[in-house]
């Protein structure tokens, strides 16, 4: 792959970067497909937790590349955009947790990357929008339909309808971000969070992710009788046994993910 490199730990945290930065990691078919392609992988080598960033300081992902979409047709447009869903959503269902390590520009396409993984860090730097209005078109890969959800429709449309962009503590003050730490400072932070994500039990996280997504699909009761399910479920496993047995036994766990 050109533009998407991905970093497979020992232990059990992958890193997927996008690495465009003459373009400041700026979409276009490309590179979301690269995007897809990778995380299609990394779902086989089943890591334990996702880490998606933009190399560099500068951008985590300028939006999409304008000049390649000011070439495109109606249809061909409709496909980017299918490419775009495509990409998110396998970050929105990936089975792990995936983390956003967002340095500098997260605009347009890169907010909605943003926007698919389960928990996004921001360095003070970091600058969030939707600045597609001004172009003459709308959010495309994900934006109009996630960003609602995340921060409330009022809130989601004065962004997506004013086209403009705030800053890191803007968004953490509207939970558009978990947190806003030093520039430089976003991907170590993601990492640390990473790192104690993936010292749990890694059957347990996935079905955890499993039911706080389901919250997003279903009723209330309908998803209160998924997360019995997958409560129960759990306790046939050998790192439920393990986990409460250290437990009894004040001792650190040792999880196998079996």
């Amino acid at each position: 792959m050109d533009f998407v490199k991905v970093e497979r730990g020992d232990d059990g945290i992958a890193v997927l970067t996008i690495d465009r930065q003459e373009k400041l990691n700026s979409l276009n078919p490309q590179v979301i497909e690269e995007i897809g392609q990778a995380l299609l992988e990394l779902e086989n080598d089943q890591p334990r937790v996702t880490i998606v960033t933009g190399a560099g300081e500068k951008s985590f992902i300028a939006g999409a590349d304008i000049a390649v979409m000011n070439e495109m047709t109606p249809l061909e447009a409709k496909r980017f955009a299918e490419l775009g869903h495509a990409a998110t959503a396998l970050l929105d269902r990936s089975p792990v947790p995936t983390i956003a390590a967002v340095n500098g520009f997260a605009l347009g396409g890169g907010c909605e990357v943003a926007l698919a993984c389960d928990i996004r860090i921001a360095a003070e730097n970091a600058l969030f929008g939707f600045p597609e209005v001004t172009l003459g078109i709308l959010p495309g890969l994900g934006g109009t339909q996630r960003l609602p959800r995340l921060v409330g429709p009022g809130v989601a449309k004065e962004m997506i309808f004013s086209g403009r962009r705030i800053k890191a503590e803007e968004a953490r003050m509207i939970n558009l971000v978990n947190r806003v730490v030093p520039e430089g400072e976003a991907f170590n932070t993601a990492r640390e969070l990473a790192e104690e994500i993936a010292s749990n039990g890694p059957i347990a996280v996935r079905h955890a992710k499993a039911a706080a997504n389901k919250a997003q699909d279903v009723d209330l009761v309908s998803g209160l009788e998924y997360e019995a399910d997958q409560f129960a479920l759990l306790f046939g496993t050998e790192d439920a046994r393990e986990g409460m047995g250290a437990f009894i036994e004040k001792r650190k766990a040792e999880f196998k993910g079996r």
